[in-house]
């Protein structure tokens, strides 16, 4: 069983049951005491739950309405979640870059999907914390690649935190395509690293529009650490998979959408 599938039972077990001893754990998941004790201690660092002595608690103040689907994981993991997906929502995403743009790409799958179809621009500034889209990118005749300032995550394969604030401030981009572990009407764009958030939160605020590139799993979906609003929003791209009821909320709420044909 995957980590992120074993704290997840975890947290459903603890939802439903208030508290739960190590043993307790061990037992219903099939793995050593010693594998629960640091699921644990990695939750209760990120306030998923609150350890005990011998077990742990449900954690009210910090999970309430929050699912656990923005918990950190590998790049080459997501990469191959919804490929077809993402190749509809980049192929609508790139018509809307023109060469002389600055634009921002986050560490996103989605995001590293547009940034593969860069390659036919003589001329383009892209500004990202992705590691594995910088590299990619960086031999492309006409392409300048800047990365931003901030701690490496090995998980993610992306740069975090506001380190890189200072030249941030000083750049401002045509347009931040950004994605998300959440989209919801009431907290929009949500992630589940605190210190990604406010690195995009700080990209949102100095680009000239915002465009959202989110596959339809993610509607209706929370995770910990908003950064964009709907209003901060100038439209989401998304793909064919999207109900209709879904979009009828969405676009209700003032969003504008545009859905991604399935390419055959």
């Amino acid at each position: 069983m995957m980590q992120l599938e074993r704290q997840k039972k975890i947290l459903d077990y603890l939802n439903k049951n208030r508290k739960a001893t190590t043993k307790e754990l061990s037992q219903l998941l099939d793995v050593s005491t010693t594998t629960i004790r640091t699921d644990l201690n990695q939750m209760d660092r990120e306030n998923l739950i609150t350890k005990t002595h011998g077990g742990a608690v449900y954690n009210d103040r910090s999970l309430d309405n929050i699912e656990l689907t923005g918990r950190a994981y590998f790049f080459d993991e997501r990469a191959l979640e919804n490929q077809k997906e993402k190749e509809a929502i980049a192929n609508k995403a790139i018509k809307l870059i023109k060469n002389h743009m600055c634009i921002y790409l986050d560490a996103s799958s989605t995001c590293y999907t547009l940034g593969m179809k860069l390659s036919g621009f003589t001329k383009l500034t892209v500004i990202t914390n992705g590691i594995n889209l910088a590299m990619a990118l960086k031999d492309i005749p006409g392409i300048t690649v800047i990365l931003t300032g901030g701690i490496v995550t090995s998980v993610s394969s992306s740069i975090e935190g506001l380190l890189g604030e200072d030249l941030l401030k000083k750049i401002h981009t045509d347009i931040a395509f950004v994605s998300a572990r959440g989209f919801s009407v009431e907290n929009g764009l949500t992630d589940f690293s605190i210190y990604e958030a406010d690195l995009k939160r700080r990209c949102v605020k100095s680009s000239a529009k915002t465009i959202a590139l989110i596959d339809h799993t993610k509607f209706n979906t929370t995770s910990i650490s908003s950064y964009a609003s709907l209003d901060d929003l100038n439209m989401v791209i998304t793909d064919f998979g999207l109900s209709e009821n879904t979009k009828d909320i969405y676009e209700k709420a003032g969003v504008n959408l545009v859905i991604a044909k399935e390419m055959n």
